[in-house]
């Protein structure tokens, strides 16, 4: 939070009124994630805590929370990121494309992805397509 309302506070006259501060600052958030991620060179990263604090409609079965958290660090970033920003976060699917820089048609088929591979993941299954990536032959 510190980092993003310092790159906010130092590029505010870079702000188009026109859009939504939220979406804004969400995308400067995520790019200042990203930079930390490439700086840090981690494989993969789930904030367990804040995950299992979002995750009311799950109860209190500790058990399903565990296995919907290694489901979901089983998840390729570029599934996991969208997933999340739609689910949690309730950003629509343009807000989400705006803030990962990426179409819209794209956050749907990562999104549907995702939810394909977390339940084959939560099913005991190995999901269908590891990478997320569908080979057309």
């Amino acid at each position: 939070m510190q980092t993003t309302l310092e790159r906010a506070l130092a590029h505010w006259h870079q702000f188009d009124q026109r859009r939504d501060i939220l979406v804004w600052t969400l995308s400067i958030a995520h790019n200042a994630f990203m930079d930390e991620r490439r700086r840090d060179k981690r494989a993969s990263w789930v904030d367990g805590d804040a995950v299992i604090d979002a995750l009311p409609a799950v109860g209190n079965d500790l058990g399903l929370r565990l296995d919907l958290l290694a489901a979901l660090a089983g998840l390729p970033v570029e599934q996991r990121q969208p997933l999340l920003l739609v689910t949690l976060e309730q950003l629509t699917y343009a807000e989400c494309a705006d803030v990962l820089h990426i179409p819209v048609g794209t956050v749907m088929s990562r999104i549907s992805r995702a939810r394909t591979a977390l339940r084959d993941l939560l099913d005991g299954r190995s999901p269908a397509n590891a990478r997320g990536l569908r080979r057309v032959v």
